[in-house]
């Protein structure tokens, strides 16, 4: 099958990339390194002559936090809508949106209103869809798995109020599955969250990397909400996955039903490490 993939350079991406390279796929790659920079290809006629003879399309490209050439708004939302709408002029049959958990009705960040726009416009467009919105991925290659193995390794953990946010983290590979499975999937026009098995507390969570790096548990330091909120407006500037917003989304929890990725996949998502 002939599909296009974009984002392919990134941690999803690349894992996505190599599961359709190992399954006999033909891939167009449309990323920065192969000359197609999402910056300029904002319009439907842009896409036009990257998807003749594409079945299917998977838009894997999101960033986590904005910097001066890369911006929510044209990666997450016009790029994706003109490539979309370019889906529909040439007949392309399928489309593979990786959204994220949160791009919902109750989205209150610029990175969550971002992806869901684009949602959104799919949603509305005669295709058969996908839209994929996994919660916390893990797994070899993540900036946020090497980040919070990082937290987790400290003598003191830190962790705001009580690190009782709730996070349901599932693994890279249970995300791809869920890909490989929409492209030969009969029934579409769905929204699927991509959650793992087990609900935890982000100390929790940090506790459990503990003891898979071979440690004894640590004792937790307790930081303020507003106090890290602060910490976080200049801390983003060093790691951008501490931006302010990032720490709200955490605040609000990230958790879901897993029975549709389970339906999906026909098996549970693998448990946590």
């Amino acid at each position: 099958m002939k599909i296009l993939l974009t984002g392919s350079s990134g941690f999803i991406g690349s894992h996505i990339t190599t599961a359709l390279e190992l399954a006999g796929h033909e891939l167009i790659i449309a990323s920065r390194s192969r000359g197609m920079d999402f910056n300029h290809l904002l319009k439907a006629d842009d896409w036009l002559p990257y998807l003749q003879g594409v079945q299917v399309v998977i838009n894997s490209v999101g960033i986590i936090a904005e910097t001066r050439g890369q911006t929510f708004n044209i990666l997450h939302t016009q790029a994706p809508v003109a490539l979309f709408h370019a889906c529909v002029e040439v007949g392309v049959e399928r489309v593979v949106q990786i959204s994220s958990l949160g791009a919902d009705d109750e989205a209150f960040t610029p990175y969550q209103l971002s992806k869901k726009s684009a949602d959104d416009l799919l949603r509305s467009l005669p295709l058969e869809w996908f839209v994929l919105r996994p919660s916390l991925v893990y797994g070899t290659g993540g900036k946020s798995t090497a980040l919070f193995k990082q937290m987790a390794n400290l003598p003191l953990i830190p962790v705001v109020e009580q690190g009782t946010q709730l996070i349901q983290p599932v693994h890279i590979t249970d995300l791809v599955d869920a890909v490989l499975a929409c492209i030969d999937a009969t029934s579409t026009r769905r929204t699927i969250d991509i959650v793992g098995p087990r609900v935890i507390s982000f100390s929790g969570w940090l506790q459990r990397l503990r003891l898979k790096a071979g440690k004894n548990t640590a004792n937790t330091l307790s930081v303020p909400f507003k106090l890290m909120l602060v910490l976080s407006y200049l801390g983003h500037f060093v790691v951008p996955l501490l931006h302010p917003d990032n720490l709200r989304m955490l605040q609000q929890g990230n958790t879901a039903d897993v029975q549709q990725l389970s339906e999906l996949l026909g098996r549970m998502p693998h448990d946590l490490p």
